[in-house]
């Protein structure tokens, strides 16, 4: 009996470490591709102009690792490069601007970003929520729980949507 119990806690164990492992190792293999990606596309926009995708993507790694200044940067030469290239898929460039903004809490610029996404996607679901929670920031309540609102018209399920929705209704409720 005593050896048994010995086995199964052995056996639990097992399985935790090897769980703790697999997630380790997927880590480090994720970040190694970030890495590898990272550095191939700064080498590549050192030398030479890049795409918009190529700016685009450079950003997006550089807001996952809090680099906001140097995204910022790399996402208006995204737009530059779009405009020359006539590219009409802009709005995700504007989002990401946008969010930069919202991560300095330059909440203005941000607001103004995710309202030019929206002008070349309306339907921009990513884009509603991010600026329904720059309102927030603002404490323009009304224009956010607006937004919100918007978002769940177009996307009756958006979990962030109803959240944050609920939450201003009842602030102003208790106002």
């Amino acid at each position: 009996m005593d050896n048994s119990l010995a086995i199964v806690y052995l056996a639990i164990l097992l399985v935790l470490l090897s769980a703790a492992g697999l997630t380790i190792f997927r880590q480090i293999f994720k970040t190694r591709k970030t890495e590898n990606v990272l550095s191939r596309l700064q080498k590549k926009l050192n030398k030479e102009k890049g795409t918009t995708q190529e700016y685009y993507e450079l950003a997006s790694i550089y807001l996952d690792k809090k680099v906001h200044a140097q995204a910022i940067s790399l996402f208006q030469k995204a737009l530059k490069t779009a405009e020359l290239e006539a590219e009409e898929n802009v709005a995700p460039i504007y989002n990401g601007l946008g969010y930069a903004y919202f991560a300095q809490e330059q909440y203005d610029l941000a607001i103004r970003n995710y309202k030019e996404a929206l002008k070349y996607q309306p339907q921009y679901i990513t884009a509603l929520n991010n600026l329904g929670h720059a309102y927030e920031r603002k404490s323009l309540t009304a224009q956010a729980l607006q937004t919100y609102e918007q978002a769940l018209e177009l996307e009756p399920n958006n979990s962030t949507a109803k959240r944050r929705s609920e939450k201003l209704r009842r602030r102003l409720v208790t106002s």
